[in-house]
């Protein structure tokens, strides 16, 4: 991760849904279907597809815990193998999916000298790729529990989901001397209203229902990206 040079505000970016159509459903089932034949990856999907009905009902129950029980999945992968494949999946998979408003919207702050966050409930090797290509100055993501070269399938942390993004946020604020009034912060989904209001100029892209109706009534931004 680089590190930025003090700033005076900063654009804080939530990733998936908001930079790109993905989530963490579609990063790992590509990751798992690249080490997969074309049979075994048949009979994988069998086996997990009834998954998604259980995954589906905690999402709407919990996010957090959704993202805890969902990152399990990684149990017993291999880290190198896993991290190089992140970097495939970036080229092949999720460049063509961030919108190109996401990526001018982000050169303008560049521009005026905004420090560019993304901010996430992304593991941060699948996110580092798009940083990257984005040339954010920093990622505030989760990482996996590594032991002997593989991933032990839980957080290091909790996940970046709703107020930890705030916490995250301002965190780094502090630490950057970051004004967060001044600061901007895009998000799609009800789970980043927190992230949203605690920045003085509160963006929603795409957003759904919920999101739309707040920042209808509270006056702020809205972005459609496609």
């Amino acid at each position: 991760m680089s590190t930025p040079n003090t700033q005076k505000a900063a654009a804080f970016f939530d990733v998936d849904g908001t930079l790109l159509k993905s989530t963490i459903v579609h990063y790992y089932i590509w990751l798992r279907f690249a080490l997969l034949s074309p049979l075994l990856k048949y009979f994988w999907l069998i086996g997990f597809l009834p998954k998604t009905v259980y995954y589906l009902i905690l999402d709407s129950i919990s996010r957090p815990r959704f993202n805890r029980v969902f990152y399990r999945n990684y149990r017993g992968m291999k880290v190198t193998e896993i991290k190089a494949l992140s970097t495939a999946m970036f080229e092949t998979s999720l460049r063509p999916k961030i919108f190109a408003e996401a990526v001018s919207q982000i050169q303008e702050h560049k521009e005026q000298g905004t420090a560019v966050v993304l901010i996430t409930g992304s593991i941060d090797f699948i996110v580092q790729p798009i940083a990257d290509y984005l040339g954010a100055d920093a990622v505030l993501a989760p990482q996996l529990r590594e032991e002997n070269g593989r991933f032990t399938g839980e957080l290091t942390t909790e996940p970046l989901i709703g107020e930890e993004k705030t916490k995250a946020v301002q965190r780094y604020a502090n630490q950057y001397e970051i004004s967060l009034e001044e600061s901007y912060a895009y998000g799609d989904s009800q789970s980043d209203l927190p992230l949203l209001e605690c920045v003085g100029n509160p963006v929603a892209v795409n957003p759904s229902k919920a999101l739309r109706q707040k920042a209808l009534a509270s006056g702020w931004e809205i972005h459609e990206w496609l």
